[in-house]
């Protein structure tokens, strides 16, 4: 589970990645030494502070490529670089090719997808399910996103019954996992959600759940800007599969992006909750009836 203090971290840097603060004014703002929040956010998220506003600065760079006519240069100040020169050398670092020549190739290959598509619900690798996967659509959408220059996006369709939900998934062997505690990590952004979050679950090769965590307990609710979330499984020697996505139970939109997956040490707490409300104790609790 994601901690309060990272999240807290996120937020703010959200609130301020065009602005000049440094680190030093993030930590005042948070409450916090500048360490101890670069070690915290390092340990959770594999970035540094630093690296995250990088990111994000360009990732805003591709969004005002796309959608805006400012200049290169103006964007380049906007997104806090010094020079264009250095805007340049970061955006072709990330997006392997300079900021010109992809304003010029996306905005080409955007307009033919939207003349070509006839259905936003064909994501590559990813497929849309859930108890009327009707009620619900999904995309890559190349307007809202956190890194790079797309994220996933799920909606409802419009009014949904109590209890429907539909999730954006995928589904991959767990052979190079078996005998690891595996994190999931990713961003999320929801706009008017009754329910959201991310899930994975860990299959045998009969079917059967493992080990499981769909953020039920810590739940998304409403509009949120994008905030870190991560899920952490043991992958048992007989598992055979390993099923993950984005889970949206009522009406409302959601996107995720940056999703990732490591092994962790048995330092950081799983978040399984398979068979939690099943298991039996090892011994008689609460004998005397004395506690609550």
């Amino acid at each position: 589970m994601y901690s309060e203090i990272v999240q807290k971290i996120v937020d703010t840097l959200e609130e301020n990645l065009l602005t000049t603060w440094q680190l030093e004014d993030y930590a005042e703002k948070i409450g916090y030494s500048k360490f101890y929040l670069t070690r915290q956010f390092k340990k959770e998220t594999s970035l540094t502070i630093g690296e995250y506003i990088r990111k994000r600065r360009l990732a805003i760079s591709a969004f005002l490529l796309l959608h805006t006519d400012y200049t290169i240069l103006d964007i380049s100040f906007e997104c806090q670089f010094q020079s264009q020169e250095a805007f340049t050398r970061a955006f072709k670092e990330l997006y392997r090719m300079p900021p010109g020549k992809y304003r010029n190739m996306m905005r080409s290959l955007y307009q033919k997808e939207e003349n070509e598509m006839d259905t936003v619900n064909e994501v590559k690798g990813w497929f849309l399910t859930g108890t009327n996967p009707s009620l619900y659509g999904m995309k890559a959408d190349h307007e809202i996103f956190h890194t790079g220059s797309k994220s996933g996006y799920l909606r409802s369709n419009g009014p949904v019954e109590e209890g429907q939900f539909g999730t954006m998934m995928q589904t991959f062997s767990a052979k190079k996992w078996v005998g690891k505690r595996m994190k999931m990590s990713c961003f999320i952004k929801t706009k008017n959600v009754i329910k959201c979050g991310a899930w994975c679950r860990i299959d045998s090769k009969n079917g059967d759940l493992l080990q499981f965590d769909n953020m039920d307990n810590r739940s998304i609710h409403g509009t949120t800007d994008w905030n870190y979330y991560s899920i952490v499984l043991d992958v048992l020697e007989e598992s055979a599969s390993i099923h993950f996505g984005l889970l949206l139970t009522g009406s409302g939109e959601a996107w995720i992006d940056g999703i990732s997956f490591e092994e962790v040490d048995k330092s950081v707490s799983s978040t399984n909750i398979a068979g939690s409300a099943g298991e039996l104790p090892l011994e008689p609790v609460n004998l005397g009836f004395e506690d609550l």
